[in-house]
Formats: structure tokens, sequence, C-alpha cells
């Protein structure tokens, strides 16, 4: 008897969720001690972050458009609510979400690439901020 009552991931069409963390404008730049990556050179998992450098960390500061954004309690409850209705409206599975005064976090299922879901998040959540 084969009875299986698992599903082996081999079988599997598309993940069963992602994990999705963003940050807040300006609050993580690159050249900065805690380390970062970037879209070319220091992007591969398993390798050295870019190690800090204070000539990329005064261009980015210089660079930002507005100060850095943190959220407040009302702000993070927005942020939240925002990412809700995302998922309501595009039928994702929303499995959790947390925003923080600086990033936000959530599991999320959906049948399509996990940047559409971020950039859904992000977009949703700046015009409610607004």
């Amino acid at each position: 008897m084969d009875k299986r009552d698992y599903i082996d991931f081999q079988e599997r069409t598309q993940p069963l969720g992602y994990l999705i963390t963003f940050r807040c404008y300006g609050t993580w730049l690159h050249g900065e001690e805690r380390g970062s990556v970037d879209r070319r050179h220091y992007n591969r998992y398993g390798t050295p972050d870019m190690p800090a450098n204070r000539k990329i960390l005064e261009d980015e500061k210089s660079s930002l458009k507005q100060s850095k954004f943190i959220l407040n309690q009302l702000q993070r409850a927005v942020v939240n609510s925002a990412i809700r209705e995302v998922c309501d409206h595009r039928a994702y599975t929303l499995y959790a979400v947390n925003a923080r005064t600086n990033h936000v976090h959530s599991v999320v299922g959906a049948a399509c690439k996990p940047e559409k879901i971020m950039n859904s998040f992000k977009s949703y959540a700046t015009r409610k901020l607004r």
C-alpha cells in the first residue's frame, strides 16, 4: 500500500507561500556598518554582504529626497490594513502580517511572482498613508 499523507515538494507547481519583507524609505542604506546587498554584486545567497563604506553611505544619504520614514502606531495599523486589502482584492492568502517601525513582514500565498506582491503591498500602503 502506497498511501502518502504528504505532498512531495518536487510535485508542487508553486510555493505554498512567500515571506515578503520590505523596509521603510531611508532606514537601511548601502555602506552602513550592519551590511547590505545590492542588485549587481552583493545579492547571492551565502556570499558576504557589501562591506561598510563611508563614501557610499554619504552619497546615499545625500541622494535621499526626504528624511527616513519611521512608522508610528497608527501608521503601522494603516499598513497592516492596506496589505489585508491587497490580499482581499487579489485573492492572495495572507498567513501573517506585521508592520514594525522601519520594516514590514508578511507571509502570503499567491500564484504570481513575489515581486508583484511586494510592489502591490508597497503601493497600497503608500496610498493609504498619504
